[in-house]
């Protein structure tokens, strides 16, 4: 189920973000301890994560706040925009922890050093992978609920969270008791390279939620069918569609009767807002009547 006002909405992002600041505290405490007991490459890698983390999961819960505000005289269209921007720092923010991660990586490798205390580091590495597992448990819930972006983004750095906790484990285990010293060293970079992956996936998205791209095909042909099944809907034609965080707009011009009166043909639009309401919650739309035929110069 959706939550489609902005109230709820807001009250559900917000939590997350909030949740999501708790746990990347605890975490953070935890994996400097570790690091320090162990001197490990690849966990003080995951610490790093874990500080950019706190940071990012705070600049969420701004930007979930600010685009939870209401529209207003200068932003007609709401304040969603503000969740694309909260994310695209996120990914700025991994892909700048991910390039210090691998240049500790390559030091510690060409210099040979090991880690120590390998239980410390996989203890801690084993309660971190539990505690994000819950909190990827409840975005995914908030973002099934609202479709925000932010939250999304957060969630990404969590999930790949989880590799990185368990190549910790890998590493200190081949390290402390296989003996391949150069372990350590090669899960950080591995690392790294997983975080500017997934920085870059995620920045596609966030960049064409920017550029305002049209939705998915299959998103954009059920609009129209739903259009279409009214009964004075002679076409459609110049559909427009974007997304402004979790709110969806579309536009898009109608083929009625050139007979009916400017009455009848409220009505049938009034009656295709309706059923486009039923079926795409919080959608705000904009219909423009042609009598059928009709095309304006450059309308597609």
């Amino acid at each position: 189920m959706i939550a489609t006002s902005p109230e709820a909405r807001g009250r559900w992002t917000q939590r997350a973000a909030t949740a999501s600041m708790a746990v990347a505290l605890l975490l953070l405490l935890l994996k400097g301890w570790a690091a320090w007991r162990t001197g490990s490459t690849a966990m003080l890698g995951s610490f790093a994560d874990t500080a950019l983390d706190l940071v990012a999961s705070a600049i969420t819960l701004f930007g979930v706040y600010i685009a939870a505000l209401p529209a207003d005289d200068d932003h007609r269209f709401g304040h969603g925009k503000a969740e694309a921007l909260v994310a695209l720092i996120q990914m700025m923010i991994v892909t700048a922890s991910a390039l210090w991660i691998g240049a500790r990586a390559i030091g510690r490798w060409q210099t040979g050093t090991g880690a120590a205390d390998a239980p410390y580091g996989i203890g801690v590495s084993l309660v971190a992978m539990a505690l994000t597992t819950c909190l990827i448990l409840y975005q995914n819930h908030v973002v099934r609920r609202t479709g925000s972006l932010a939250i999304a983004a957060d969630r990404l750095h969590y999930a790949s969270d989880l590799l990185l906790n368990a190549a910790v484990i890998l590493a200190l285990i081949a390290d402390q008791y296989l003996g391949w010293h150069g372990a350590d060293a090669a899960f950080g970079l591995l690392i790294a390279l997983w975080l500017i992956y997934g920085a870059a996936r995620g920045a596609i998205g966030v960049i064409d939620h920017l550029m305002d791209k049209e939705w998915p095909d299959a998103k954009r042909a059920a609009l129209v069918n739903v259009v279409m099944r009214d009964a004075d809907a002679l076409g459609v034609h110049d559909v427009r569609t974007r997304s402004s965080g979790g709110q969806d707009f579309v536009q898009f011009h109608l083929w009625v009767r050139a007979e009916m009166t400017i009455r009848e043909v409220h009505d049938v639009m009034d009656r295709i807002e309706a059923e486009l309401e039923r079926h795409f919650p919080g959608l705000e739309i904009f219909i423009h009547p042609d009598p059928e035929g009709h095309r304006a110069e450059g309308a597609r």
